[in-house]
């Protein structure tokens, strides 16, 4: 049985390197993983509605090993929630 990988439009690709550069600038204190304050501002900075509803959600898809931070190996786990999440939209709207 042979398996494939699904094949990934290159704008998608483009979204998640932005989405990944948005949270990665939310870490102020630069210690490499991202607190529920920084997510949150990663979500605001995405203009979403409810920015501290969508953090905590992020935290039980993203926060595998339940730290209470997401860290670098779990960072594609959140891009991923985001992707989802704004899913059927015209385009992310990113601000800085």
């Amino acid at each position: 049985m042979v398996f494939f990988k699904k094949s990934v439009s290159p704008s998608l690709l483009a979204e998640h390197e932005q989405i990944l550069s948005l949270f990665k600038g939310c870490d102020v204190n630069k210690d490499g993983k991202l607190s529920k304050d920084e997510v949150k501002e990663g979500f605001r900075r995405l203009q979403s509605r409810f920015p501290r509803f969508r953090a905590q959600r992020a935290f039980k898809v993203a926060d595998k090993n339940g730290d209470g931070f997401i860290s670098e190996a779990e960072l594609d786990e959140l891009v991923d929630y985001v992707l989802d999440c704004y899913e059927g939209s015209v385009a992310l709207r990113l601000t800085k």
